[in-house]
């Protein structure tokens, strides 16, 4: 039968036309691997969501130029997005969104090889019991016998079939195989079912991406559920997630907000420009004037860099203080994070680093304190430390709100289960085979 050319050639599937292979031309993908891990080893590629949507293009490409076998398909593609998923987490381990991204694409592809395996068992079911009410009707036995024998005929290439997408612990259910069936279910395994494997995979990263680009409009969706009117927020450094979350607000409420400046690189200061362009009342306060106004405030919403599997929230720095002042005057504490932020580490894990430290040239001019440095001698009186995230643990944490609704803290563990498979928490190097 001739096949028709897959509309997914674009992302480098193998189209066939009139029996005739047809590969479509890539770009060198370990180049474009290499070039990735090049920009986050240099900051290039910077916070959650770029760095998780770069993630995504690039695991796609390596799905869609991976050869598949013809049994073992899924463990494939699973060998090929770990090789690649391990480079480019140890490029940057401090964007843990890259990490996230990895795992999601993993339990994407055993979720849509568990789902063709139940398509294919459920196909067999359906053969069995139109057998069974055939073999009812017969009166004798010798049509008995022969209802038997086409239903043993029916089977090798169902056999056949599941041996070749998930090779012999799934077949031996079916039977064994043999007959002038084998070269037929070969043939729909090469032309259909590896095909449908790394089609369905594709469709879902492509849905990945999808709301990794709109988990900003999501969030804001549920700005009116939680800003009421006259109310003051409080908010540190900047956040487009916050940023889209007010002005949804500011639609059908008037409130003002307090906007922390986040020093020493002041983000606060872009993100009220940006408020006070969208005619909402602002106020900009010092770091260190946090306490001092806390007491005014009705609500602390705040972004994060991730969100770790016991509720804990890595952040900028400086909010760990914000939530400590919050937690002491009882103001709620509300964290804004989409799903692709959702890390299924712990803050024990030695692969989750909870502190990155940047220069110091951000804090001050080498000129000024020049007669402090030691010059090369290892005797110097100062030093200067820039971290750049906070942790905020689960207990000063009120509210997460994602681009899938409100969520406690004690229920991350629970959604986290969602998105990630146990196998995939922690990614080691697959071991080639000899």
């Amino acid at each position: 039968m001739v096949n028709a050319i897959t509309k997914f050639s674009q992302y480098g599937l193998l189209a066939t036309l009139n029996g005739q292979d047809n590969e479509v031309k890539m770009p060198d993908l370990q180049a474009a691997v290499n070039d990735f891990v090049v920009k986050l080893k240099q900051r290039q590629v910077e916070g959650s969501q770029a760095s998780a949507r770069e993630t995504a293009v690039i695991l796609r490409s390596v799905i869609s130029q991976q050869r598949v076998p013809h049994s073992n398909q899924a463990a494939s593609l699973i060998g090929a997005v770990k090789s690649v998923g391990v480079q480019l987490i140890a490029a940057n381990p401090v964007e843990l969104a890259v990490g996230n991204i990895v795992r999601r694409v993993l339990h994407l592809i055993r979720d849509e090889d568990l789902a063709l395996a139940t398509t294919v068992v459920g196909g067999l079911n359906v053969v069995v019991d139109s057998d069974d009410e055939d073999d009812t009707q017969h009166e004798n036995p010798s049509q008995l016998s022969a209802a038997a024998n086409r239903s043993t005929l029916r089977a090798p290439s169902l056999h056949n079939l599941l041996e070749s997408i998930h090779g012999p612990a799934v077949a031996s259910c079916t039977g064994s195989s043999g007959g002038d069936s084998e070269g037929k279910s070969k043939s729909v395994d090469k032309n259909s079912k590896s095909w449908k494997l790394k089609h369905g995979v594709i469709e879902a990263i492509n849905e990945l991406l999808e709301d990794i680009d709109n988990c900003h409009s999501q969030i804001a969706e549920q700005a009116l559920e939680h800003i009421h009117q006259n109310e003051v927020i409080l908010t540190l450094a900047h956040s487009r997630t916050v940023m889209q979350f007010l002005c949804e607000a500011k639609k059908k409420r008037s409130f003002q907000v307090f906007v922390a400046e986040g020093a020493p690189r002041y983000q606060g200061h872009a993100l009220a420009k940006e408020l006070i362009a969208k005619d909402l009342q602002t106020t900009v306060i010092t770091d260190s004037a946090v306490f001092a106004m806390i007491s005014r405030v009705n609500m602390v919403i705040v972004g994060a860099h991730a969100v770790l599997a016991n509720g804990g929230v890595i952040a900028p720095v400086g909010l760990h203080m914000v939530a400590l002042a919050a937690h002491r005057h009882a103001v709620p504490f509300v964290v804004l994070a989409g799903t692709h932020k959702l890390c299924p580490l712990y803050p024990h894990n030695p692969e989750v680093l909870l502190n990155d430290l940047k220069s110091p040239s951000e804090l001050l001019d080498y000129g000024d304190f020049s007669d402090c440095m030691d010059g090369g001698t290892g005797n110097s009186r100062l030093h200067v430390v820039n971290p750049a995230f906070d942790y905020v643990p689960p207990q000063l944490v009120s509210l997460f709100i994602t681009d899938t609704g409100g969520h406690n803290p004690s229920y991350m563990y629970r959604l986290i289960a969602d998105y990630y498979t146990p196998d995939d928490y922690v990614l080691q190097q697959p071991l080639e085979p000899r």
